[in-house]
């Protein structure tokens, strides 16, 4: 049930807080090339941000045999976790976050990564005590561009879609706040670009979490309260 005196801000995590965007497009493709499947860099890129199963359609076709899905999702795993411990925060994530939580919002990760990969972007943001709530793919029947994560994220934070405002990187990001009547601020670091992201319905776009935060009083988060 929803706390309707608490507002928050909802906060996509791969290429929005860690820059891992293009980590998992190259995990995706060696993952893809190991089955034969010769797919361009550049459209895996952007397909960044759906879960694996809506990119496996997009990328391979809906109609296509399913019965490799599996091991592409556990090539793609064991490839990403190699970068694990190489892993960094955008420019000033983490002072976002702690910005976002002084200023009385609450701070919700709304992430659809699988829960052991939710675990290592928790270890690079060292935010874990201003961070409310967190999701993971166990939280959501289908992915992003359905609204399923953010769905989840306000469930278990308590709070109301038209309390929030949800930062992400990608269309997909915006695409699924839309369906909730979300405004979603985007971010140009997961490597769509400005034009892209406000043409899907982005309120704002910004290059990074620094940029966001040099402007956190006139954005549509100081507008929360």
């Amino acid at each position: 049930m929803a706390d309707d005196m608490r507002h928050g801000v909802l906060f996509d995590v791969d290429g929005t807080l860690v820059d891992s965007t293009y980590l998992h497009t190259v995990s995706w493709w060696e993952a893809l090339r190991q089955a034969d499947h010769r797919v361009p860099m550049a459209r895996i890129h952007r397909a960044i941000g759906m879960g694996s199963d809506k990119l496996l359609d997009h990328l391979l076709g809906a109609e296509r045999d399913t019965d490799a899905d599996g091991r592409l999702r556990d090539a793609h795993d064991a490839l990403y976790a190699e970068y694990w411990e190489r892993l960094a925060p955008l420019p000033r994530a983490r002072e976002l976050l702690y910005a976002c939580a002084d200023r009385g919002l609450r701070v919700v990760l709304a992430t659809s990564a699988a829960e052991h990969e939710v675990a290592a972007l928790r270890a690079v943001l060292d935010a874990d005590d201003v961070i409310d709530t967190v999701t993971s793919s166990a939280d959501a029947k289908e992915s992003k561009p359905a609204p399923d994560i953010l769905a989840a994220a306000l469930d278990q934070s308590g709070l109301a879609a038209g309390r929030v405002v949800f930062v992400g990187d990608s269309v997909w990001d915006v695409a699924a706040a839309g369906k909730l009547d979300i405004p979603c601020i985007g971010l140009t670091c997961g490597g769509t670009g400005r034009a892209e992201l406000a043409g899907a319905g982005a309120v704002a776009v910004y290059e990074d979490p620094a940029e966001l935060l040099d402007a956190l009083p006139a954005s549509a988060i100081g507008s929360l309260g």
